[in-house]
């Protein structure tokens, strides 16, 4: 009966993550509330270890209908999977309390701002070109690896509010490259898990099928339905990210 529950928040994990990022937000607390004994470690890198393999076929699935700038995003992928490795060995050695109380008053300026701005995101006009593209692109992936090996939630969403407002992407483009991205940070944290022995294997398999199933079904309503549709699930996503973010840091241990 524990499979079955935690493969089917796995499914629906894929589902929401493919679209635009968040996938955590379903997987994560389900694991902890089934296992509550667990290790939190061995819990996350068992969410790593199958989220993986969604991201990484969301990206696919996108890459054959939407143009990925490869030429600038590859060097990101590099520097993504570089800052996550720096992330995850800094937080190691100090704490990421201040982050934890902070995010959700960042999210709630994310979602302010995307709200206000009523066509943010509904055209596709790349903001820089060639070598500009890659460097911009470049340091987005070193900074958001970091962020996610060093804290983590919302990464996806991060990505594409980025993507969205920095680079002049729409949110379907943005969403596609946000994903490739986010399949660089994802190695790198199933790595540091796997290595340490952090990662329950015999759970990851079903829950791995699951989660690309869901992702599959993610970019296909994505590319269906386009830019629109993102945008709405991106307004969904950040929200409950702030609901969840605001109770970690602030509720979590006084209730």
């Amino acid at each position: 009966m524990d499979i079955f529950i935690v493969t089917l928040a796995s499914l629906l994990a894929g589902f929401v993550d493919a679209i635009v990022g968040g996938g955590g937000l379903i997987l994560v607390p389900t694991l902890f509330a089934v296992y509550p004994s667990a290790a939190p470690a061995t819990l996350l890198g068992t969410n790593k270890g199958a989220s993986v393999w969604g991201s990484l076929f969301a990206g696919w699935q996108y890459s054959r209908r939407v143009e990925i700038r490869w030429r600038a995003l590859l060097p990101a992928l590099i520097l993504a999977l570089t800052g996550s490795f720096l992330g995850a060995w800094l937080v190691t050695a100090i704490s990421s309390e201040f982050l934890r109380k902070s995010l959700p008053a960042i999210l709630v300026l994310i979602l302010l701002y995307t709200l206000a701005k009523k066509d943010l995101g509904h055209r596709h006009e790349p903001r820089f070109q060639g070598r500009a593209e890659m460097w911009a692109m470049s340091g987005v992936g070193l900074v958001i690896g970091f962020y996610d090996g060093f804290f983590g939630p919302g990464t996806g969403s991060f990505l594409v509010f980025i993507f969205v407002r920095w680079l002049g992407y729409d949110f379907l483009n943005a969403s596609a490259s946000a994903k490739v991205l986010n399949v660089a940070t994802n190695i790198a944290a199933v790595a540091l898990f796997a290595a340490k022995g952090h990662v329950w294997w015999h759970l990851v398999l079903p829950m791995a099928v699951a989660n690309v199933m869901g992702s599959l079904l993610g970019t296909r309503l994505a590319m269906k339905h386009g830019s629109g549709f993102v945008r709405v699930m991106f307004i969904v996503v950040v929200s409950a990210l702030i609901l969840k973010t605001s109770y970690d840091a602030y509720f979590k241990n006084t209730l």
